[in-house]
């Protein structure tokens, strides 16, 4: 799906989250069970999706406690507002300390309950981001020595804050073993894997994120998919 734009040099978050909420007012059912992620693009289309009704929606990420503008549970819980959804989150920061913290509080805190309904979803809505974490509408958490040696690792973008390389590869830094988010295997199974971003700060980003994920929908603006489709 590609959204037209009013001028080449224009931001086109809006557009590609106007061309989101017309496609999902299409495909959303009172049966659908859908995992969404966050960012810039996916917040910008709630303004264009009319509701419905849905069974469940299930947040693929942990929360952010400083937040500027964007926050994952947030657009969940509004997500699942606007579709009468039951809507499960994930009650754990974004990032936690050690891969240790991380499945404890799996195991433990019940945070695993919210990641096996990652299992039964019929889709999942995703938007990528960059290797630099501003493209989200927060602040960057992490320091440019993290962001020096993800780039360094082949990082050239990153999907629930777990950074993968050109070849759409996961890449080797311990930062991914500290992400609160549903295991990026478990949603490239999803049935139907809607991808929704755009930007020339983000081609690099699309190129991998599509590498990784396959989404059987991409939802991009027409200068992000010229170039995409230019080599």
């Amino acid at each position: 799906i590609v959204a037209p734009l009013s001028d080449p040099a224009a931001d086109p978050t809006v557009a590609i989250g106007a061309a989101t909420g017309d496609f999902l007012a299409g495909f959303m059912r009172p049966e659908t069970r859908i995992g969404v992620g966050w960012g810039r693009t996916l917040h910008s289309s709630l303004d264009f999706v009319e509701g419905g009704q849905a069974d469940a929606v299930v947040s693929l990420l942990g929360g952010i406690s400083a937040v500027e503008h964007y926050n994952p549970a947030e657009f969940a819980w509004a997500f699942a507002r606007m579709f009468k959804a039951r809507c499960w989150l994930v009650a754990a920061p974004a990032i936690v300390d050690d891969a240790d913290t991380k499945r404890r509080l799996i195991d433990h805190c019940g945070i695993g309950e919210s990641f096996a309904m990652t299992e039964t979803v019929d889709a999942v809505l995703l938007s990528t981001g960059g290797l630099s974490l501003r493209q989200t509408g927060n602040a960057d958490p992490f320091s440019a020595t993290v962001r020096a040696e993800l780039a360094e690792a082949g990082a050239v973008g990153n999907l629930l804050y777990n950074f993968f390389d050109a070849r759409g590869r996961l890449v080797d830094h311990p930062l991914n073993d500290r992400v609160m988010s549903a295991p990026i295997p478990t949603l490239c199974r999803a049935p139907e894997r809607i991808l929704a971003s755009g930007g020339a700060d983000k081609i690099a980003a699309l190129r991998g994120a599509i590498a990784l994920v396959r989404p059987t929908v991409l939802i991009t603006d027409e200068i992000t998919a010229t170039t995409l489709l230019g080599g």
